[in-house]
């Protein structure tokens, strides 16, 4: 991607959101959401289930997971710390054609500063990043909104290209 001297031009990471799906409510929920405000020091958000699934124990509505969403200044902070737990390595099939990525942490206890407890157990994070551009705001505006125009939108590469630049490895897998 050639430097562009255009601000409106330059792709910014939107927001960074992650996610620790339980499948149950009670206890192990009330972990999760430590562990995820602990993590990313914000926060959390409980998550209810779309539909009830019979089988698993699990009705509508009821909450199965926790969330946090970060922004700025927070969200690059965090980012650099998930992909220093892996080795600041991401597989290029997490990247999307439109510019997203996500990857997953299997063990909460790859953060530096996290120490296992036998109480709290081992919980995975889910990691979705958003990368926008400037102006991208008028697809979600609530007075007109518009579509984004087709080279303005973020490729896939550019993607890449941003989160080289936050540190990160793109590993291209054949």
């Amino acid at each position: 991607m050639p430097e562009s001297t255009n601000v409106m031009r330059t792709p910014t990471i939107e927001k960074v959101v992650v996610n620790i799906g339980v499948g149950e409510a009670g206890e192990r929920l009330i972990k999760a959401e430590e562990v995820i405000q602990d993590v990313t020091g914000a926060q959390a958000v409980r998550t209810r289930a779309k539909r009830g699934a019979r089988d698993w124990g699990v009705r509508r509505g009821q909450p199965i997971g926790v969330k946090v969403t970060l922004r700025g200044e927070d969200a690059e902070e965090f980012l650099k710390k998930a992909l220093w737990a892996r080795n600041n390595q991401i597989a290029d099939y997490s990247f999307d054609d439109n510019g997203n990525l996500s990857f997953g942490i299997t063990d909460h206890t790859d953060f530096k500063h996290m120490k296992y407890d036998p109480d709290t157990g081992i919980f995975g994070l889910d990691i979705a990043v958003v990368i926008e551009r400037p102006g991208s705001r008028i697809k979600r505006r609530r007075i007109r909104p518009a579509k984004v125009p087709k080279d303005h939108k973020v490729t896939r590469e550019e993607a890449m290209q941003v989160m080289t630049e936050l540190g990160a490895e793109v590993i291209e897998f054949v």
